[in-house]
């Protein structure tokens, strides 16, 4: 598949200069208002923006479309869908030319919204950070359906996400392959020694400025301007990440190293593993056997070493018996951030894989 980018010309308007871009189907932009996470123990909002893509012929007609659920990575927001890149174009953009150019069957778009304090959900149900898995499958998938022409079942039902937004879209459908029957994974969370063991060591040099404390961190890093010192972005990760999978008894965060030395707390990181796709496929197998299509993708040099947890995932996957005819696996050149471009080709090849 060629993915086509556009040259975007720009017009000036009260001396501003602005994108000439118009969808040819629709983006609503709604909110949900969510019991789940009402009261969430980090006191974040419960009404919850969600954003839903109809493709062209949408509008007047009566077609019910297969959807594809986008998660989006950690601290993303959805505003960040509609980020412009020099000579690129936004993600929602490209989807809808996709469908605009008849490259790809029609198909519904939605946009979910995990963000929270720490940066985070995991797309996980945590008493750390509150019932994220639960809102998306419980609140946000019959919202969709009760609101729009969806085609009600698993079977044209999809999830795609990037980097945490993958690691959702791994583990939702091995989880709830009643709810979603394809999905799509692009530098998704996996094989967690890998991704995570070096940058705990890095996070102990980090932590020697704040005495071991994390929360020491967390308290400057939360009175000035965000991402201004190099530790930020890597402890922040941490310190969210176990808010979602090892939190302690009231729910506060425990890191999964010692925050001096480095060194891995046994009993802790083992509850960081059992949320690692791979290990979690074995006792998932039937589900994973069950998906109409699973589309795996990462960069060569991804800085998390994410390639090597697509290769492993993909070879678990071959381990418990899914059919090599419903993978699509790439490694490509690249690292971990500036890839978007890829979500719309999975897009596509998604639509046409439940077309039927």
């Amino acid at each position: 598949m060629v993915l086509r980018f556009n040259i975007l010309w720009f017009h000036s308007i009260d001396d501003e200069e602005l994108p000439v871009f118009e969808l040819i189907g629709r983006l609503d932009e709604d909110t949900i208002d969510s019991r789940l996470l009402r009261d969430n123990p980090l006191g974040d909002p419960s009404r919850r923006p969600v954003w839903v893509y109809t493709p062209p012929g949408y509008d007047g007609g009566t077609t019910r479309y297969p959807t594809v659920y986008m998660l989006l990575g950690f601290s993303g927001t959805l505003p960040l869908w509609h980020n412009r890149m020099p000579y690129r174009q936004p993600v929602p953009e490209l989807i809808d030319g996709l469908f605009a150019r008849g490259e790809a069957p029609g198909m519904i778009v939605v946009y979910v919204d995990a963000f929270t304090k720490y940066g985070g959900s995991q797309y996980v149900d945590s008493p750390g950070t509150g019932p994220y898995h639960s809102y998306l499958c419980d609140e946000v998938v019959p919202w969709v359906d009760a609101h729009y022409r969806t085609i009600a079942d698993r079977d044209h039902r999809a999830i795609a996400g990037k980097s945490s937004g993958g690691l959702g879209a791994m583990i939702t459908p091995m989880l709830r392959p009643d709810l979603f029957g394809a999905f799509a994974t692009h530098s998704g969370d996996a094989l967690s020694e890998a991704q995570y063991i070096p940058h705990f060591l890095w996070a102990a040099r980090h932590l020697r400025q704040y005495d071991g404390d994390i929360f020491a961190w967390w308290r400057d890093f939360s009175t000035r301007i965000a991402f201004t010192r190099p530790e930020d972005e890597r402890l922040l990760e941490l310190l969210g990440v176990s808010a979602c999978f090892s939190p302690d008894a009231d729910g506060s965060p425990e890191l999964p190293f010692d925050p001096v030395t480095g060194a891995l707390k046994p009993e802790v990181w083992e509850r960081w593993l059992r949320w690692d796709p791979v290990r979690m496929a074995p006792d998932h197998a039937e589900a994973l056997r069950s998906q109409r299509a699973v589309w795996i993708d990462a960069g060569t040099s991804d800085e998390w070493f994410l390639d090597l947890g697509a290769q492993a995932f993909r070879q678990t996957l071959t381990t418990v018996g899914v059919a090599d005819d419903v993978v699509r696996f790439e490694l490509f050149d690249g690292g971990h951030r500036a890839i978007e471009y890829r979500q719309p080709l999975a897009v596509a090849w998604l639509a046409e894989r439940l077309a039927d």
